[in-house]
């Protein structure tokens, strides 16, 4: 039997600090029937409940892809506190009129980002880079090169629309007020 305050692991050379101990650890098990993994992730057994459920990884987002907010309301109680959640988490929604936390990277628009991807350039190329891939493909796709190619027709005017949305773009950011 060792003294209080020594190391139970006895033995040279020491590759811990002498403080330190290998004590079996208490590990909660997955309250899924069968799991044998580690349960970390808590989950409440019912709404409003203090009592929870200890899953793994798996089977939480298994459990939350299932998960019934509504359950055990009636109608009518479903529908009056979604109402109520709705009328109270708005604020995002009406944000979205004023673009705030909109789509795109900071410096082009939705619009923007499709049309560069159609033309196949990066996000930061510039604009001499977007007329020569636009030139590019306009020639490749042209409906008199490709005649009687449906496909080609619909590329082309993809590419032309591409060209148009970031041509006006360009010549927005561009554009300089006299002084």
């Amino acid at each position: 039997m060792a003294r209080p305050g020594r190391s139970s692991d006895w033995g040279f050379p020491r590759w811990r600090g002498y403080e330190s101990t290998r004590e079996a650890q208490n590990v909660r098990i997955c309250d899924r029937f069968g799991c044998d993994a580690v349960g970390d992730r808590p989950a409440p057994k019912s709404p409003n409940s203090p009592e929870k459920w200890y899953f793994c990884e798996t089977h939480a987002g298994e459990y939350n892809r299932n998960w019934d907010y509504f359950q055990g309301l009636s109608k009518e109680e479903a529908e009056e506190r979604e109402r109520k959640e709705r009328s109270e988490n708005a604020g995002y929604h009406e944000s979205a009129h004023h673009a705030w936390a909109g789509p795109g990277d900071g410096t082009h628009t939705r619009d923007e980002m499709t049309a560069l991807e159609v033309l196949g350039v990066e996000v930061d190329a510039t604009f001499e880079e977007i007329r020569k891939a636009y030139r590019l493909l306009a020639k490749r796709n042209h409906p008199d090169v490709n005649q009687g190619d449906e496909d080609a027709a619909k590329r082309f005017q993809a590419i032309q629309a591409a060209y148009n949305v970031l041509r006006a773009a360009e010549e927005n950011r561009s554009w300089k007020p006299a002084v």
